[in-house]
């Protein structure tokens, strides 16, 4: 009985040492979490080009704006990276809950969602734009009160459809779910314009000859929540610091320039 207790202690005892040992393995990586469907900021692939990293569990690969940025703050924290492909709504669960070291993912550091987890400095800062139609009488705008009159859109349950109101004397339609259906509105005349994000403004540009982007210099007042990205962190974690440091390397030149290349490579501007 003797023998038979001492060989069930030394199981139990290896069992919990081949445990700690995944633990250790567990701090060579950086694990991200992102939706992977959220262009040009992060995306689905089925390749490893543009610099894809493999999806966690999956044979997918992970591209985009937020996978360059995760890339750079893993080699300079030395770990390796892996993406952890999760539905938004999961995100900041799965972050307290331990499944990821960090969300990368488009996300803005609101007030509401900074009572739940910790923010990293911005890694981007998008100025709204407005997307016309090339050749129209709103094409060389420099105000966005230049709009006046102009019946203008923006996506569904977002700010952008708010600041539409700040336009004096702005047509105001009614607010369209998803990007497509605004450019498929501008083509045919519904609208006059809408209001984007630059990276959305940029995007539409390059697939269709017949848009342009306007670029503000009397532009929307925004807040800085509104318009910024950073990463999400638990509360009080010891990456913070570190990753702030890698953040703050990566100059406003170099976001834009990562920027538009994702907006190049996205899937839906191919």
């Amino acid at each position: 009985m003797k023998k038979l207790m001492m060989l069930f202690v030394l199981s139990i005892f290896g069992i919990v040492l081949l445990a700690g040992c995944g633990s250790n393995g567990d701090d060579n990586t950086f694990k991200v979490g992102l939706e992977a469907g959220y262009a040009p900021f992060n995306w689905t692939q089925n390749d490893d080009s543009n610099g894809g990293v493999k999806i966690d569990g999956s044979a997918e690969y992970a591209g985009g704006y937020d996978v360059e940025v995760a890339k750079k703050i893993a080699e300079g924290l030395g770990k390796e990276l892996v993406i952890v492909k999760t539905e938004w709504d999961g995100l900041i669960p799965a972050l307290t809950s331990g499944k990821i070291d960090a969300i990368i993912a488009g996300m803005s550091p609101t007030a509401e969602r900074s009572k739940t987890i910790d923010f990293s400095i911005n890694y981007y800062e998008s100025d709204l734009v407005m997307v016309v139609k090339k050749g129209s009488k709103y094409e060389n705008a420099t105000s966005i009160q230049d709009f006046k009159g102009a019946k203008v859109s923006a996506q569904l349950n977002t700010f952008h459809y708010t600041v539409i109101d700040q336009i004096t004397g702005v047509s105001k339609q009614t607010a369209m779910d998803n990007f497509p259906a605004m450019r498929v509105a501008l083509e045919s005349g519904v609208i006059d314009g809408y209001v984007s994000e630059r990276p959305e403004g940029v995007s539409a540009a390059a697939a269709n000859e017949n848009f342009a982007m306007v670029e503000f210099t009397e532009g929307f007042e925004t807040s800085p929540e509104d318009t910024a990205i950073a990463v999400g962190l638990e509360k009080d974690s010891e990456l913070t610091e570190k990753i702030n440091e890698i953040l703050a390397g990566i100059s406003k030149e170099d976001q834009k320039s990562i920027m538009d290349a994702a907006i190049k490579n996205q899937p839906a501007a191919k």
